[in-house]
């Protein structure tokens, strides 16, 4: 059995219920249930229809998401969680290279990274470079004046650790922003790059080793050994290349918002929804969110 779950952004409640009915008429599903009115809606399948992506694009349109996934198992134990444009809105090193003068050029490489035209531990190296002497102080004012929340990120960490979930923030970022984005939000660990500093200023280097792609499938293999758990109970989320490895071994793998090279290789593509999304296609209700 399947499920099909339509959903939309949560600030713009557009979904219709004509919308829905016909695509379950369609497809031959059953009952229609609304977990948000106007945002968020399902029904089950006995497959996954033939024209999914076709219907997928044409929804796109229309500015609402679609997603088809096996019923069994939707609600997770575990989320991995990429941090720079997927629970913050921001990419921090971006921030901090705003504030040393060289944002446009940092800016750059940060896109072609994420995009997978570059190597993530050479931009890494090469974008941190770029950051030699800029005060240490600079960050806590970056986290401060610039870091934003991804809308709906309190609620899926609130919601799912209710119902017993582990979160974990694994970025290819930094510690010195993973520690404060985690404790925010109530992440239960974070891993991250460590910037290394002297006599108070950058120094242009980054602690080894990198973590990049391979290290976030090693905190899934990790995480999840821990726990007990198969990596069928993970929902891993994130938006760059560098998070493609976990994105597709997880057994929910979305990519929010994510690079067209990234979305493109997932089966979960949440582009107008926010990370509430991530709760809806666990089948949890608006009634049942934390807030």
């Amino acid at each position: 059995m399947f499920i099909a779950t339509l959903l939309t952004n949560p600030d713009r409640p557009i979904l219709e219920r004509v919308t829905v009915e016909s695509l379950r008429n369609a497809w031959g599903g059953g009952d229609a249930l609304w977990l948000d009115p106007g945002v968020a809606a399902e029904f089950p399948l006995a497959a996954i229809p033939a024209n999914r992506w076709e219907v997928w694009e044409a929804l796109q349109s229309l500015g609402v998401d679609l997603v088809v996934q096996k019923a069994e198992g939707r609600r997770k134990k575990l989320l991995l969680a990429d941090m720079d444009s997927t629970m913050i809105r921001q990419e921090c090193i971006d921030e901090l290279a705003d504030e040393a003068g060289v944002g446009a050029r940092v800016a750059a490489i940060t896109a072609r990274a994420m995009n997978g035209e570059l190597d993530f531990e050479a931009a890494l190296r090469e974008r941190v470079g770029l950051l030699k002497g800029l005060p240490v102080s600079v960050i806590d004012r970056v986290i401060r004046d610039r870091i934003t929340l991804m809308p709906g990120g309190p609620v899926l960490l609130a919601t799912m650790k209710a119902h017993g979930a582990h979160a974990a923030l694994v970025s290819g970022g930094f510690t010195a922003f993973t520690g404060a984005i985690a404790a925010r939000l109530g992440f239960d660990e974070n891993r991250a790059n460590t910037l290394l500093q002297a006599g108070g200023a950058l120094t242009g280097e980054v602690a080894d080793p990198i973590l990049g792609k391979q290290a976030k499938v090693d905190a899934l293999e990790e995480i999840t050994a821990r726990l007990g758990i198969t990596e069928d109970e993970v929902l891993a989320v994130g938006d760059g290349a560098n998070d493609l490895g976990m994105l597709t071994r997880a057994g929910a793998g979305a990519a929010l918002h994510a690079k067209p090279v990234v979305a493109a290789q997932c089966d979960i593509r949440i582009n107008h929804g926010d990370l509430t999304a991530l709760l809806f296609l666990q089948g949890y209700a608006r009634e049942e969110f934390v807030i």
